[in-house]
């Protein structure tokens, strides 16, 4: 039996491992080091900073975590005011020098604790936060250079979006009111919040990385959450900016692509033999779209524009993002009359009402009354129902909020998609 260095109730440690967590806080070390050093050598800084220097950092915290359970817990709080204390020492000379930043400090203080944190075995915690104050650190002109490229109008946008996130959307009720008891303030305000931010992350995006990058990147995004949110936001920027319209399909189609991978992956978590009988057909139409999708975008990026910068006019549009938000409670609505009016003997009905908003929740009732009270077959017409449903609302959003070109792009793109549906028929009738 290995040995242990340390054998108490709460915690043990054999030799073997202490070695593994040792290297891992002098890799940690390092790496935090290698990048403080490089930076201090492109901008001629004489402050401390390097590689030795934040790998005695880590190691100092991995020694404090080791004396803790070997002498005393009191010794660690005095190893670290010791780092502390030399930190300041530090900065103070380097301040009077000229250079009154403090990132190399904070991150040496941060190296000892992610040193702390190996030792205690916080192995893959102290890699990703050490990777994320890399990335930071690695930041700071491209951060410079995207503040200073904010204006005024973008800079107020964004207090807005944080105060709605942070100040008004956690102290909404929690709870289901109205006819149904199905309308949720807190579930409502989610579905507010997420449109206006789908709209203001896109045009960040667009700013940052251009027009035809950044739209289509906030499309695949926002897809993972909202095809049906993406493509009310994107239709109303082509109407802003009919310029952009072929940029604002992609992201709509690449946002509708994404909604079939959602729907194979909640059949795979709730129902295997559902997954299986949908993959395919899924898949055919998943294709479709995308390779349409990917067609306008190569046609699109291959266009000379005219335009240098993004020509979106609106950060954040928290009147549309409203107005979404409306609709959103009419379709719940919508969804619970039906459910309470048709019963079980009405399941295609409601798939395809409750298609109109989500199609989430729909897949994943469905996958878990597959093998119980519904049969496979009947459950996969559900799904396929649902689909169909939620397909032709992002169309109708389309056609309504968008500009005529953006309408010609989705009346092709989802021709597209329902000649994979059809592809997907022809599959399941072979069967």
């Amino acid at each position: 039996m290995e040995s242990l260095i340390i054998d108490q109730e709460s915690f043990s440690l054999s030799q073997w491992d202490l070695l593994i967590r040792l290297l891992v806080a002098i890799g940690i070390g390092a790496v935090i080091g290698l990048e403080r050093q490089y930076s201090a050598m492109k901008e001629s800084s004489h402050g401390y900073s390097g590689i030795r220097t934040f790998i005695f950092h880590a190691l100092l915290g991995f020694i404090a975590g080791l004396f803790y359970y070997l002498f005393a817990p009191w010794v660690y709080g005095v190893l670290f005011l010791g780092v502390v204390i030399l930190t300041a020492v530090s900065y103070w000379q380097t301040a009077l020098q000229g250079d009154r930043g403090l990132t190399t400090e904070i991150s040496g203080l941060i190296t000892f604790v992610l040193g702390s944190m190996a030792f205690y075995g916080l192995m893959e915690i102290s890699l990703m936060i050490t990777v994320l104050v890399v990335v930071v650190l690695s930041s700071k002109f491209r951060l410079k250079s995207i503040v200073g490229a904010i204006t005024p109008d973008e800079l107020y946008a964004f207090i807005r979006f944080v105060v709605l996130a942070l100040l008004i959307f956690p102290f909404l009720p929690d709870e289901t009111f109205g006819p149904y008891d199905v309308l949720n303030p807190r579930e409502i305000g989610w579905v507010v919040l997420l449109t206006s931010g789908l709209g203001f992350f896109g045009y960040m995006l667009t700013k940052f990385l251009g027009n035809n990058r950044g739209i289509l990147l906030s499309g695949i995004v926002g897809g993972l959450v909202s095809s049906t949110a993406v493509t009310w936001v994107f239709a109303q920027k082509s109407k802003e900016s009919p310029s952009l319209s072929a940029s604002c399909a992609t992201a709509i189609l690449a946002a509708s692509s994404i909604m079939f991978i959602r729907v194979l992956i909640w059949t795979f978590l709730f129902n295997q033999d559902l997954f299986r009988a949908v993959f395919v057909p899924l898949v055919l139409i998943f294709a479709a779209t995308l390779g349409f999708t990917f067609f306008i975008f190569q046609k699109d990026k291959k266009e000379v524009h005219t335009e240098t910068e993004s020509t979106l006019k609106k950060p954040l549009d928290l009147k549309s993002a409203l107005v979404f938000g409306l609709l959103y409670m009419g379709i719940l609505l919508a969804v619970s009359y039906a459910n309470e009016n048709l019963g079980k003997s009405g399941t295609l009905i409601s798939s395809a009402i409750a298609g109109i908003s989500d199609i989430d929740a729909i897949t994943i009732s469905v996958s878990k009354l597959t093998g119980n009270t519904l049969t496979v077959s009947i459950a996969e017409i559900a799904v396929f129902i649902a689909t169909i449903s939620n397909t032709l609302v992002k169309l109708g959003i389309g056609l309504y909020a968008g500009s005529s070109s953006l309408r010609m792009y989705l009346i092709r793109g989802y021709a597209v998609a329902f000649f994979g549906g059809l592809l997907a028929i022809l599959y399941i009738l072979l069967l």
